[in-house]
């Protein structure tokens, strides 16, 4: 599927008739005097060494880079597109100013540059990797983009910036040192998928993006994986977060969205974090090893989880409620490493419910100076009285169908870029 896509927007360029290739040696200026005399429809081949200078593209070219670098000088962005159909391939891009409203760019595309492809390049050290900016149907794909590391994180521009640019994809890109590795923002009908995402802020971050896919795609060892934020009928499918310092997943007033086989392991404080999100669908999803498996507030509810796996987690469930939520439908919930529990009839769904929380934890939670009463007698007593007598619990999620055995997603396996 990851070598399909491209192949489908290739198909749907125009073809040119009269179409040359050009040669460009790498002699300053040379670039974009051949972009002025060339038609609608070259290929500009560019030869091995530094090309110097900024250039803008206003007309359908394929640009293709046979050992060539192109360095922009720190003026603006290094290539601005700004013409329908270009193909940019297998350059090396350096040298964006550090300005532009915080804009400037390796490569930029503009609102004009609808089906623009962009692929197989190294962009490295710009200010934001390719910016995205308006343009329909552009498709960036197998790039490795690196930020800079002479600023703190946040002062860092993002690796892919998506802005306005409907049926945009974003495939297979390995994206290193930025501050987010994508961030959407005020778009639709995207899709994220099978890229890879290192040492930032972000893996992905979407605000206002309705109606798209994120998939397929690995974060480890950012901040946050995937950030959701103020966007509906989102797929979030497929994804894996690994050692991220503070959320696998975060949403954030997102609502009607689908959580679908991902797999969150080792973050130190959510796997999922949920804010003022409602009417989300979690299923098949893998928790493991986190501070906490779902921390769920803020009026957050009719969500659906089942057959999702809590495995080891310090605490699975973070929730204070007054009324319970059933985490089961139609005889399936989800299952729970810490949930001791008999399966007598041997239909894989546990006897006995599975409640996460307690009295207790709700008290920890809203009185955290009582944690020092945690091995006293009377707290012993009073958990072991929930143990022995439910009905006395105050409310939160209950499973009422756990699951014996635990369902894993497939990892995404990263296959290295082939230059």
């Amino acid at each position: 599927m990851m070598r399909i896509l491209p192949l489908l927007f290739a198909l749907m360029l125009p073809t040119f008739v009269g179409a040359k290739e050009v040669r460009i040696a790498a002699q300053d200026g040379a670039f974009a005097q051949a972009i002025k005399t060339a038609q609608a429809g070259d290929t500009l081949r560019l030869l091995p060494g530094i090309h110097r200078g900024s250039v803008i593209i206003d007309k359908p070219l394929t640009i293709i880079g046979d050992g060539a670098t192109i360095d922009g000088l720190e003026q603006g962005s290094t290539i601005t597109v700004d013409a329908p159909d270009v193909t940019i391939r297998d350059l090396i891009v350096i040298g964006s100013g550090s300005g532009g409203d915080g804009l400037d760019a390796g490569i930029t595309l503009t609102k004009k540059a609808d089906q623009a492809v962009v692929e197989h390049n190294r962009v490295l050290g710009n200010l934001v990797g390719i910016d995205m900016h308006g343009p329909k149907n552009a498709l960036v794909a197998y790039n490795y983009i690196e930020g800079r590391h002479d600023r703190r994180m946040n002062d860092r521009g993002n690796g892919i910036y998506v802005w306005n640019s409907p049926g945009g994809q974003v495939i297979g890109n390995d994206v290193r040192y930025g501050r987010d590795g994508i961030f959407v923002n005020v778009s639709k009908g995207n899709t994220f998928s099978y890229n890879r995402f290192r040492d930032l802020r972000f893996a992905v971050h979407y605000m206002h993006a309705n109606r798209s896919t994120v998939s397929h795609n690995i974060s480890i060892g950012n901040d946050l994986g995937y950030a959701i934020m103020f966007s509906d009928h989102v797929r979030i499918e497929n994804n894996l977060s690994l050692n991220d310092r503070e959320h696998g997943i975060m949403m954030n007033y997102t609502n009607k969205g689908v959580v679908q086989d991902n797999w969150i392991q080792n973050v130190g404080e959510k796997c999922v974090f949920i804010y003022n999100a409602h009417k989300n669908q979690f299923r098949g999803n893998l928790f493991e090893g986190c501070g906490i498996g779902i921390h769920f507030t803020a009026g957050s509810e009719r969500n659906t989880f089942l057959t999702n796996a809590f495995i080891g987690n310090r605490t699975q469930v973070k929730y204070v409620g007054s009324s319970w939520v059933d985490w089961s439908e139609d005889g399936v919930g989800n299952y729970w490493s810490d949930h001791a529990a008999f399966d007598l009839d041997g239909n894989g769904i546990a006897d006995s419910a599975y409640r996460p929380n307690d009295m207790m934890d709700h008290v920890l939670w809203t009185q955290p100076a009582a944690k020092a009463l945690l091995g006293s007698p009377a707290v012993q007593l009073i958990r072991w009285s929930q143990s022995a007598f439910p009905a006395i619990l105050p409310g939160g999620v209950i499973d009422r169908a756990p699951m014996i055995h635990p369902k894993r997603p497939e990892i995404p396996v990263w296959k290295e870029i082939q230059w």
